[in-house]
């Protein structure tokens, strides 16, 4: 087994695995992982929901305890970050000074969040959510009295945020320049479905507006939110959730390739073959979109994670694992196999009125994605139907009386229908 010493530039989901999966692969070389946030690697999806009620403590979002890194040798270095790459040396500079040879360098680095690009931007109470730190921020700011939030972007951190703030009893507006909400990334008739829930709990939900400035109390604190046209909305909090960009500077320094996330190959690896990138911060080729991608999700850094371990052990393969994806808000649990974007025909099958639907995503009579509310059994299925391909055609998903459950179980039409290896079963 190589012994070569491997450094992990980020401790978010994608380096905390891929640490992990080295180890359990029996990789026996020095594993440093270098993250930002003090408290080390932490679980993100409670941030936005559980954590802002109370219901997850911080304990609870922290992935390990301090004592798991110490029995996997597994040396952890908060509060510190990878600021510049010398490849002809195999070493790191992190900002502290501190410089770590490497024989393999994993770029986990993970994206941070857009800024609001208008007056007032910096106001205090104008907040955007990423890591533990600027949860407990706002969690601090939603515990008490009933407030005035408005939420600037109608994507899945901006609507889990409105959910739960919602929830605590708080005044909500959600401004969204798009016309509708989630429109990159669901479906019209999703979109509308989560719009509709949130306007029936007493969300103000503004499509197709945009902020055109932040206005504050004199005391240096948001008072009020201006959008375009002039109209004003009282705010003594304001949540940015307007998407946000990969940490591209480790990768830059070092003269590898880059276009909205660090560029790889199929099997995860730079131009620079001792170098990966992985999770929110890469770009690589998506077997089921037919060109480079970059995906932020828990399951995608998780995957991607064990294909770059193996790869470090000498058992490289091509990552094709099938993208999912989730979000709760109020009673709705949102599942998403697969890729919707630039579908061509949608079958809806179920009552989205009554909250409990899927929406099946065809390009060309193919079957690309699946996105289900409070269909789980819909939701493995699609994703076992797309791992292994499928001849499902939306003809046969409008019959009356069709039932994903209910379809006969087939072999993948093809080795090429199958993807090759999966980095995990589906």
């Amino acid at each position: 087994m190589a012994a070569h010493p491997v450094v992990v530039a980020g401790a978010g989901q994608a380096g905390f695995d891929t640490a992990c999966a080295l180890r359990s692969r029996g990789f026996q070389g020095r594993i440093t992982l270098v993250g930002d946030e003090p408290p080390g690697p932490c679980h993100r999806p409670p941030l936005s929901k559980g954590y802002l009620t109370g219901s997850v403590t911080a304990d609870e979002v922290l992935l390990r305890p301090a004592s798991f890194f110490a029995e996997q040798d597994i040396e952890l270095l908060t509060g510190d970050r990878v600021a510049s790459v010398d490849r002809d040396r195999h070493t790191v500079l992190l900002e502290s000074g501190l410089r770590l040879p490497y024989g393999s360098l994993v770029l986990a680095t993970g994206c941070r969040p857009r800024t609001l690009p208008v007056p007032g931007a910096s106001l205090t109470g104008v907040l955007s959510l990423r890591g533990l730190a600027d949860a407990e921020d706002l969690r601090l700011r939603l515990t008490g009295p009933p407030r005035q939030l408005v939420v600037v972007g109608a994507g899945f951190i901006g609507l889990e945020v409105a959910a739960t703030a919602r929830g605590l009893g708080h005044e909500v507006t959600v401004v969204e320049a798009q016309p509708r909400a989630l429109a990159r990334a669901l479906t019209p008739v999703m979109s509308d479905r989560l719009v509709a829930e949130h306007r029936a709990q007493g969300v103000r939900l503004l499509l197709g507006r945009e902020v055109a400035a932040l206005h504050g109390d004199g005391g240096g604190r948001v008072h009020v939110v201006e959008l375009d046209g002039g109209e004003r909305i009282a705010a003594d909090l304001v949540v940015v959730g307007i998407g946000v960009l990969p940490n591209t500077a480790p990768a830059l320094s070092a003269g590898l390739l880059v276009g909205d996330g660090v560029v790889v190959d199929e099997r995860l690896r730079t131009e620079d073959p001792d170098i990966y990138a992985l999770g929110d911060c890469a770009r690589f080729p998506g077997p089921q979109a037919g060109r480079h991608i970059r995906l932020e999700s828990v399951q995608n850094a998780s995957d991607q994670a064990r294909c770059v371990a193996a790869a470090i052990c000498g058992e490289p393969y091509a990552y094709t694992s099938v993208p999912w994806f989730w979000s709760e808000q109020y009673a709705l649990r949102l599942q998403i196999a697969g890729l919707t974007a630039g579908h061509d025909t949608t079958v809806t099958v179920g009552d989205p009125e009554g909250g409990r639907f899927s929406v099946f995503c065809f390009r060309d009579g193919r079957l690309t994605g699946v996105e289900s509310v409070n269909r789980p059994a819909d939701h493995g299925i699609a994703r076992r139907l797309l791992t292994a391909g499928t001849d499902l055609t939306p003809a046969t998903v409008r019959q009356p009386g069709f039932d994903l459950k209910k379809l006969p179980r087939t072999a993948p039409r093809s080795a090429a229908a199958a993807g090759g290896r999966q980095s995990v079963p589906a």
